[in-house]
C-alpha cells in the first residue's frame, strides 16, 4: 500500500472519529438527556395518576370524614361558639371535679376559610383529676387542639397541681364567591 494512500485512510479515520465524537456530544448526549427526562415526568405522571386512582376510589369515605370534621368544628356565630366552648370546659370541669381559676378566650382570624377561638386556661386539682380532664378534653369530637400545657405543683408534696393550658377551636368560615 502506497503510503498516500495510508494517509488518505488515516485522515478519513480520524475524521470519521471526530465526527462520531462530535455526533456523541452534540446529538446523542442532548438527546439521552431529553429521553432521561421525559421517562422521569412519564413515571412522574403515573404516579399523580396511580395517587388520583386511590383517592377516587377513597371518595365516599374522604368525604364522609370531612363532613364529620366540619360537624364537629364550632359554630361560625362567634358568641354560640364561645357558648359551646364554655359548655364542653364545663362538661369537663364537672366530670374530672377540677377547679378552672381562669379563662382568657381570644379569636384569631388566620385566613379567610377559618379562625380560631383560643382560650388560656388555669385548672387545679391533683394529678388524677388533671388527666382525667385532659383526657376528657382529647376524647371530645369538638374540632379542638390542646397548643400547650404547663403543671406545677402548689405545695411541696405535689399533691395540688395547677394545669396551665391553652386550647384553640376551630371555626370554618363560608368561602364567598
Amino acid at each position: 500500500m502506497e503510503i498516500k494512500s495510508r494517509q488518505q485512510i488515516l485522515t478519513v479515520a480520524a475524521i470519521a472519529v471526530l465526527g462520531l465524537f462530535a455526533a456523541d456530544k452534540l446529538v446523542f448526549d442532548p438527546l439521552a438527556a431529553v429521553w432521561k427526562t421525559r421517562s422521569k415526568q412519564i413515571q412522574d405522571l403515573r404516579t399523580r395518576v396511580a395517587q388520583g386512582q386511590g383517592l377516587l376510589q377513597r371518595e365516599q369515605s374522604i368525604r364522609g370524614r370531612w363532613s364529620q370534621m366540619e360537624r364537629n368544628t364550632l359554630t361560625n356565630n362567634p358568641s354560640a361558639a364561645e357558648q359551646q366552648l364554655f359548655a364542653a370546659i364545663d362538661s369537663w370541669r364537672q366530670d374530672s371535679r377540677v377547679a378552672i381559676n381562669g379563662a382568657t378566650p381570644q379569636w384569631r382570624h388566620d385566613a379567610d376559610d377559618y379562625m380560631t377561638y383560643q382560650c388560656r386556661m388555669d385548672a387545679s386539682g391533683n394529678l388524677a383529676t388533671l388527666s382525667k380532664f385532659l383526657y376528657d378534653i382529647e376524647k371530645d369530637p369538638m374540632a379542638l387542639k390542646l397548643d400547650s400545657i404547663e403543671i406545677s405543683a402548689r405545695d411541696k408534696e405535689g399533691q395540688q397541681l395547677v394545669l396551665a393550658l391553652q386550647i384553640s377551636g376551630l371555626v370554618l368560615t363560608p368561602v364567598s364567591r
